[in-house]
């Protein structure tokens, strides 16, 4: 073997032996993750929340977030034991729609006036996934999924299916809840989406293409992501839409659209919305609402009709250099305050013109997407805190918030009695 040779060997078995040594380090990172906190980012929360969050067989789950670590099996969470808890509580949602058809209209209209300004319909069907969130059949799902639906059928992951009714729907959200008449189902508990983290191992699971029960993985590339999707698509005017997606690069594709995002603890943190592409398939971002947002409007719908929507009553910019300037502030933190609705509930608690909010709920607020992430998870009647600066002084107050009307009562759609059941969706 001549010198030349012998070099190109010994590279080559380098290059290959630093390979084989990241993979390993990988794949020892992706199933067991970092035991850093006790702060809903770590092992020791994951292992809390794992004996108190989903459960299995419908059976309401036992909270031991106070309970002592010895006393928790010491399983580290992995992508097998999320896909198992949440592969059943993810189904198959098919929609059935009454739509136009203008062949009818054309053809029948003009070869014979009988039919001339008669509408022509035709039956079409669209799919999609949906979340089961609670054991007694409650189901949520995208708005765009079943919104003007004439008939829904739901199919679970062993094959059974169920005609599902429609018991509210949010196009400010995307959101739809709807209910099966069957017991003791395996359901997904809500997460806190607060704590998911940029960089987090997440799963996306739902029904692609119709290929049932699909499990895909990816991390959190992003938060707060406004893509002015639910703008450019609501079909209902004079409603602001609530657009602040966790961004991902798991796999979803069309049908995905109601499924599940989940982190490695099998919480539920997200419903998959969207995707970013040109030819309608993945393209390496996919966007989720958030599921402290999605628990809270399946709430809604279930208990008031409608969803409770809460206001501040000011219209705000986000700071950059030049309002900076303007304030004589080397900060561009925040939110400026450009108008404030006399009599609102940031009026009321003191709250004055050219102030910066900086926090809401000690959560800093920086874009609209955040901000309207923070208010989209509170109901008119709840007091909020809220961290502004004035001229350079940090306050705060207590803002008791309002409906547009600028009351402070929840406001139940007229008839409505809440669907027998239980009162708790699922915990978080």
């Amino acid at each position: 073997m001549n010198k030349k040779t012998l070099v190109s060997f010994l590279v080559i078995t380098l290059v290959s032996a630093s390979v084989s040594l990241a993979s390993v380090a990988i794949y020892t990172c992706a199933k067991y993750p970092k035991d850093d906190d006790a702060d809903g980012r770590g092992h020791r929360h994951g292992l809390q929340a794992r004996s108190g969050g989903t459960t299995r067989s419908g059976n309401a789950g036992t909270n031991h977030a106070g309970a002592d670590l010895q006393s928790v099996p010491r399983n580290l969470p992995s992508f097998e034991d999320a896909a198992e808890t949440s592969i059943n509580a993810v189904v198959h949602v098919k929609s059935e729609f009454l739509v136009k058809s203008r062949f009818h209209d054309d053809y029948f209209g003009f070869f014979n006036p009988f039919f001339q300004g008669r509408q022509g319909t035709r039956r079409v069907e669209g799919f999609g996934s949906g979340v089961v969130i609670s054991a007694d059949g409650y189901i949520i799902t995208n708005n765009h999924v079943v919104q003007d639906a004439e008939k829904v059928e739901i199919t679970f992951n062993n094959r059974r299916t169920f005609p599902a009714r429609v018991i509210g729907t949010d196009p400010s959200t995307d959101l739809a809840l709807l209910k099966v008449e069957a017991q003791n189902l395996e359901y997904l508990a809500f997460g806190n989406s607060d704590r998911v983290r940029v960089g987090e191992w997440v799963l996306a699971v739902g029904n692609p293409f119709n290929l049932n029960s699909t499990v895909t993985a990816g991390i959190v590339s992003a938060r707060a992501r406004n893509m002015n999707i639910l703008s450019q698509n609501m079909r209902s005017g004079g409603v602001r839409p609530i657009e602040s997606f966790i961004q991902t690069d798991a796999a979803v594709n069309r049908g995905n659209s109601g499924g599940a995002l989940v982190n490695l603890r099998g919480e539920l943190i997200g419903i998959n919305t969207a995707i970013a592409s040109n030819n309608g398939t993945f393209a390496g971002y996919s966007f989720a609402v958030p599921g402290n947002i999605a628990r809270k409007v399946s709430e809604d719908l279930r208990t008031f009709g409608q969803v409770q929507r809460a206001f501040l009553g000011f219209l705000f910019a986000p700071m950059d250099q030049h309002l900076a300037a303007a304030n004589q502030t080397e900060s561009i933190d925040g939110l400026y305050i450009a108008r404030i609705v006399k009599g609102g509930a940031a009026e009321k608690a003191g709250m004055q013109l050219e102030d910066i909010l900086l926090k809401m709920d000690g959560k800093p607020v920086n874009t609209e997407a955040e901000f309207l992430e923070i208010i989209g998870q509170h109901r008119p009647g709840e007091t909020i805190e809220l961290t502004f600066s004035r001229k350079g002084k940090i306050s705060q107050v207590n803002a008791l918030l309002q409906d547009a009307e600028g009351g402070t009562q929840r406001r139940v759609v007229t008839g409505w009695e809440p669907p027998s059941g239980s009162s708790n969706l699922s915990g978080m």
